[in-house]
């Protein structure tokens, strides 16, 4: 995390890419939607529903970015940037619910088979299969260093696999007439973004939880505080990610007896420590003599639900 290696694309050609990948998108739903409805295929529906839900999120995942950049006030003393996390968390549970509807929809024409047009899925899903390529593309660089980008880029490459297996299934009909494979591909689009959106939601509601980076051990975090000479102990430990690239860390720093001259020099050593060996910028450490410690030993957090001091 903050590692220096992710890919940055300059904010203003980064935005024109969204908005080129809202309008093909939003585009190619309305001529999925037609195209479904006169051909009667629920598997082009459900494309054209997830491929909505793709210009949805990229329509979020632009007002986020632009939120982001907002700097820092008095109502948001850290800034906006952890509202592209609350996007990602839109996005995935957007998706999760039309992978249960069309999972719903699928039943429903198990127990009554349509009729179904090939010809006009095949052509359809062809045209979706090239817009999906194109915003996907769009979208790919940006990908690799926001989870809120991230989230609109996998609602595309979900399509893409969708378009795919519309495609089979409109070949298949066209071929053997075996009208099941239309429901029974809507049920692999659904299968696919269900598990696609449970596996991306949980680092998205870890950061908002406050939890840790899972890439760094909080116990690594603490022997290294404890390592630093002049340091007897740290409690009261508090470490979070502020959002996708940053992480921080909030604590009581024990001063060894006879080193308290030193405190200043102590936390300097601890600071630099942390953003060299994890990459941690933001830490806000609470300075305590060992002889005068605070009573409490809690490594982690402080008093007990409700009752925690702020400003430490």
């Amino acid at each position: 995390m903050g590692n220096g290696h992710h890919h940055h694309v300059d904010p203003e050609v980064g935005d024109r890419r969204v908005i080129a990948a809202i309008a093909v998108n939003i585009g190619l739903t309305v001529a999925q939607i037609v195209g479904g409805i006169m051909s009667g295929s629920l598997a082009l529906i459900a494309d054209a529903l997830h491929n909505f839900s793709d210009a949805i999120s990229l329509i979020i995942a632009f007002g986020a970015r632009k939120i982001a950049r907002r700097p820092r006030d008095a109502d948001m003393t850290f800034g906006y940037g952890r509202v592209e996390v609350v996007a990602a968390l839109i996005n995935y549970t957007t998706l999760i619910v039309i992978g249960l509807y069309l999972l719903y929809e699928a039943a429903m024409r198990f127990a009554d088979p349509q009729p179904v047009e090939g010809w006009l899925i095949v052509i359809i899903a062809g045209i979706a299969l090239i817009i999906d390529a194109v915003t996907a593309a769009l979208t790919y660089a940006m990908s690799k260093s926001s989870v809120n980008i991230r989230a609109a880029f996998l609602h595309n490459v979900a399509d893409a696999l969708g378009s795919v297996a519309v495609i089979v299934a409109g070949t298949l009909i066209l071929l053997y007439d075996w009208r099941l494979i239309d429901p029974l591909v809507t049920v692999l689009i659904a299968g696919y973004i269900l598990w696609q959106s449970f596996r991306e939601i949980g680092p998205v509601i870890r950061i908002l939880m406050l939890g840790s980076p899972p890439e760094i051990e909080t116990d690594a975090v603490l022997e290294t505080v404890r390592g630093i000479d002049g340091v007897t102990d740290i409690h009261h430990a508090h470490f979070w990610q502020m959002d996708e690239h940053r992480a921080a860390l909030d604590a009581h720093v024990v001063i060894a007896e006879g080193r308290w001259n030193d405190a200043d020099a102590v936390k300097d050593r601890i600071k630099t420590a942390l953003a060299d060996r994890f990459d941690i910028e933001h830490t806000t450490l609470e300075l305590e003599c060992a002889r005068h410690a605070c009573g409490d030993s809690s490594e982690f957090g402080g008093r007990g639900h409700g009752e925690e001091r702020h400003g430490s």
